[in-house]
């Protein structure tokens, strides 16, 4: 058996799992104890510890990780693999100043946002209050651009900043831990009730950007490194430990160009896979 059918049996496995969950009476009673962060806690606890090292190798053969990639010598928990340092000239980031680059490796989708309401396709729409946690710094993104990647298990779990500037402070914004697959976010607004953390960076060429990272189910912890101060692209802002996570770039009205064929991607509902550091529009106004 190819390893295509191998990953598409386990991904039919798994989308049945969370149609139970989110889809049934018992699989939402036993979805909400799954969802508390004290389980998450428990969880990340484990996961950072030397009684997590038996998980690591078949977690790697599993999801076919190439470990040659990554500064991989000795890793002393499954938190250390899963967030594991990729080799500097693997992730190269674009440095032309007009160029607007993505934060992370992982799957896009573009919505507009509608006044305050955030659009996606065949998903719950969510408010930009709701999701900030508040009207005032909402109000800056009307109408303009939210960019979602989502990351899966496998991909590259550290991101970086999109453009030199400087940052505020990080807020948290704790909440629930729900997965971040489709599914999910079919069956409600995930991405305002899950625990998130949202930073605002003022860059050199593409104005205010807000920058959330969401957490996910088993999701151990939200880890950025540092508070307010200047930046640099493609320096390394933070990363996620173990599960599946979303970062959301709120961008303002006429401050990027995307690509068309990303615009129709998004119109058709279609994710697409990025790399950390990859050109994903440009400034509207160089």
């Amino acid at each position: 058996m190819n390893r295509r059918i191998r990953k598409h049996r386990r991904q039919k496995r798994k989308d049945r799992a969370l149609r139970f969950l989110y889809q049934t009476r018992p699989g939402r009673m036993l979805l909400k104890p799954l969802t508390c962060r004290p389980v998450s806690k428990a969880s990340g606890k484990f996961l950072d510890s030397p009684m997590s090292k038996p998980l690591i190798k078949p977690f790697v053969r599993k999801n076919h990780i190439p470990l040659e990639d990554y500064y991989a010598d000795d890793f002393h928990s499954f938190n250390d693999c899963f967030t594991r340092k990729i080799r500097e000239p693997l992730r190269p980031i674009d440095p032309a100043p007009e160029a607007f680059i993505a934060p992370c490796d992982g799957l896009l989708s573009v919505y507009p946002v509608q006044g305050d309401t955030v659009l996606p396709v065949k998903q719950s729409r969510y408010t930009l209050p709701d999701l900030l946690g508040g009207d005032k710094l909402a109000a800056r993104y009307r109408d303009g651009l939210c960019l979602v990647f989502r990351l899966c298990v496998d991909h590259y779990h550290r991101y970086c900043y999109v453009d030199s500037g400087s940052k505020g402070d990080n807020h948290f914004l704790p909440g629930k831990l729900h997965t971040v697959r489709p599914v999910a976010l079919a069956a409600g607004p995930v991405f305002t009730q899950n625990c998130r953390e949202y930073t605002v960076l003022n860059t050199d060429g593409f104005g205010p950007v807000t920058q959330v990272e969401v957490g996910a189910m088993l999701v151990g912890k939200i880890r950025n490194h540092q508070g307010a101060g200047p930046i640099v692209r493609g320096q390394e802002k933070g990363m996620f430990l173990y599960g599946g996570s979303t970062i959301i770039l709120l961008v303002e009205k006429d401050r990027v160009s995307l690509p068309q064929s990303l615009l129709d991607a998004a119109r058709r509902g279609e994710e697409v896979p990025v790399r950390m550091g990859q050109r994903i529009g440009t400034a509207a106004h160089p």
